[in-house]
């Protein structure tokens, strides 16, 4: 007879928490495998106070929450579970879940020895009682690292080779989140298809990580024209987006980029490339605005 270890327990993969400078915005990011647990979740958590705004970006859900501490009217089939708690203690986060049967399983049980929690404390869950969790996550920091033009008319893709170096420098301290094929205008001197690439990091190593990225970037490029340039903060600046919708609309000169005043970016590998580079940056998981082509009029 074949048997289940945990017949009523799915684990969650890893879950990552990215908080603002300030202490009141904080960015839960739960990598899940079961996708009809997730999508519920998504349903019923975003009812809570202190849930600002959810979205699903590929295999991970995302919520938008504001620190502090509130008191759920729980209620089965309408509102079973939910986060009533997001604070912020020094380097940790803490979340708390609440929910009802199996609400009160995936709040508990589910999500307590996911990759990325330090600690934890659960009630016992199942049936029709009604249980949270804590869970302690590190205090982590976005960082987008923009890459463009590392390929040649022969050989190469931008795309893949950012994707297999941010799993490669993905470790414990480092979380790879995301990657974003921006389509950029299609400038004359384009290899083919003229996208930038951004791919997006939790991390409370920046420099470690940032280092590592542009060591293999330098070894494996094959342009001597390669572009990098790094953000680091909770949201690209209006300015940065502003410059980002200039380069998809039309050709712009190199020299624009020192109109933006913004002190979280930084200029690492300064070919023709930091132009898509740098553009690349604030479309992150705007997949739909990202890819769209404009004829440089739209």
């Amino acid at each position: 007879m074949e048997n289940i270890s945990e017949p009523y327990v799915i684990h969650y993969p890893r879950i990552v928490a990215v908080a603002d400078d300030s202490g009141r915005k904080v960015e839960l990011i739960e990598f899940f495998d079961c996708v009809g647990g997730a999508m519920w979740s998504k349903c019923h958590y975003a009812q809570s106070p202190i849930v600002q705004d959810v979205r699903c970006v590929g295999s991970t859900m995302r919520y938008s929450l504001k620190t502090g501490t509130v008191d759920l009217a729980l209620e089965g089939s309408r509102f079973a579970a939910g986060i009533s708690a997001c604070t912020i203690e020094g380097s940790e986060i803490a979340i708390t879940y609440i929910g009802m049967g199996g609400g009160g399983v995936g709040a508990a049980a589910c999500r307590s020895d996911a990759a990325g929690v330090l600690r934890s404390k659960s009630d016992p869950a199942g049936g029709g009682k009604v249980a949270g969790a804590t869970i302690w996550l590190p205090r982590m920091q976005r960082v987008l690292i923009g890459v463009d033009d590392t390929d040649t008319p022969e050989e190469g893709a931008t795309w893949t080779l950012v994707h297999n170096i941010a799993r490669e420098v993905e470790d414990e301290r480092s979380v790879y989140l995301s990657h974003t094929i921006v389509q950029l205008f299609p400038v004359p001197y384009r290899t083919k298809n003229c996208v930038g690439l951004v791919a997006e990091f939790a991390t409370n190593d920046p420099e470690r990580l940032i280092g590592r990225f542009q060591r293999l970037l330098e070894q494996y490029t094959l342009s001597k024209k390669t572009g990098m340039a790094v953000y680091t903060g909770f949201t690209p600046s209006k300015e940065l987006l502003a410059y980002g919708q200039k380069v998809k609309r039309g050709e712009v000169e190199a020299g624009l980029l020192e109109t933006i005043g913004d002190p979280r970016l930084r200029f690492v590998m300064n070919g023709r490339g930091i132009v898509g580079a740098v553009a690349s940056i604030p479309f992150y998981t705007n997949y739909e605005e990202a890819l769209e082509l404009c004829n440089g009029q739209n």
